[in-house]
């Protein structure tokens, strides 16, 4: 069944770990340029636009031929962004929030996310998360991890190491999965988000997916092998740098 589905890149400049990160150069592209290119090849995406509050972030997408929609300053979140937009498109089915800063996303795990929520009625959200490959990033507050239950739904998301293997002298084979800052929402959901009151899990972790899971909404959980960087230091341009360069695939940390 063919639906409407938007994809919205929330970008704003101001941010306080790296400003201007939206039209930061990656290999002689700004990055917003990069994950634009990106979500327009996925096949299950009828558009793409990007939200921003900015208007170098807006004019930088139109000089590349993009969509750009100027949305308030006041959002607390990039979901509540991606809200905002979705209101004035109201033939939008289920809109996918593509983090502006996943410049390597694979369009394949973007489409897997949002099969997880096309293809069950009763699935009103969906993510996607990576099986960790470099041991330190487990315990790394930055790397938020995520534990599922049997049907592929979120049970948490930490950025402490969950689970916590307690015997490591047993023969547990612990999996830890990173979760990528992806979200599918069908509509009806994602406008209600901005309805829900900031519980305590969310300000203590600072994971705004907390609030839905809060206020009792299952996230699915799409599993890829799509591995992704996210930039959130200069270092990491300079991986994302180095891969598309030929080089090798560095987890944060590594060396």
């Amino acid at each position: 069944m063919l639906m409407n589905i938007l994809a919205v890149i929330p970008a704003r400049f101001a941010s306080t770990r790296f400003p201007g990160k939206p039209l930061i150069s990656i290999a002689g592209k700004p990055m917003i340029e990069r994950v634009w290119e990106r979500a327009r090849r996925a096949s299950l995406v009828s558009n793409v636009i990007v939200a921003t509050d900015d208007e170098r972030i807006a004019n930088a997408v139109k000089s590349f031929g993009g969509q750009a929609v100027h949305t308030r300053a006041d959002h607390r979140s990039g979901t509540e962004r991606v809200a905002e937009v979705a209101i004035a498109h109201p033939d939008a089915e289920i809109l996918v929030n593509v983090q502006g800063d996943l410049p390597l996303i694979e369009p394949a795990a973007i489409d897997a996310a949002i099969e997880a929520v096309r293809g069950e009625e009763d699935v009103k959200l969906g993510t996607l998360a990576v099986a960790i490959a470099n041991p330190a990033e487990i315990m790394d507050p930055n790397v938020v991890k995520t534990v599922v239950d049997f049907d592929g739904n979120a049970l948490y998301f930490s950025r402490a190491p969950i689970p916590w293997v307690r015997d490591r002298q047993g023969p547990v084979h612990a999996k830890h999965l990173k979760h990528l800052g992806l979200y599918v929402f069908r509509r009806e959901a994602l406008l209600e988000f901005a309805t829900f009151p900031q519980g305590d899990l969310e300000r203590i972790e600072q994971l705004e997916q907390l609030r839905w899971l809060e206020n009792g909404y299952r996230i699915r959980v799409a599993e890829t092998e799509c591995r992704s960087i996210e930039v959130d230091t200069p270092e990491d341009v300079k991986r994302v740098e180095q891969f598309l360069a030929g080089g090798t695939f560095l987890e944060k940390g590594a060396r």
